[in-house]
């Protein structure tokens, strides 16, 4: 197979991967679609994305504004974490959509980081101030 070729079977594999990931978390296929677009067009991001699909870990060398794939998904966890005291709300925050999320938050971290950047510091997912 031509190496073009190749590369082409791969964005496929990974396109699909996105779209599998957001109907397993509940999202339409046009938030599939566009995350799958912002992803395309961020190198950092499509590597990591590539990363995780093969691995099932996160490669952690992009950072936008400061903040890894990693980073993301433990401020998604960390800021989600008083839903997870509601029975009802708890499927709504599984792998597929924590990690669909952290890829999100670095899109946005790429775009206008200053307004996640205070929010990644200062919420916590605590449910007590100070």
């Amino acid at each position: 197979m031509e190496e073009r070729e190749k590369l082409i079977q791969a964005m496929k594999t990974l396109e699909n991967y996105v779209y599998g990931l957001a109907e397993q978390a509940g999202e339409s296929r046009e938030y599939g679609e566009r995350l799958w677009q912002g992803i395309c067009r961020s190198p950092g991001l499509l590597q990591e994305l590539a990363y995780y699909h093969d691995y099932g870990s996160f490669l952690c060398r992009y950072q936008a504004a400061g903040y890894t794939l990693a980073d993301a998904l433990v401020w998604q966890v960390d800021h989600f974490k008083l839903y997870m005291d509601r029975p009802e709300e708890m499927n709504r925050y599984r792998q597929p959509r924590l990690l669909l999320a952290a890829f999100d938050t670095m899109l946005q971290l790429e775009t206008d980081p200053e307004p996640l950047r205070e929010k990644m510091r200062s919420e916590t997912g605590q449910d007590i101030l100070g």
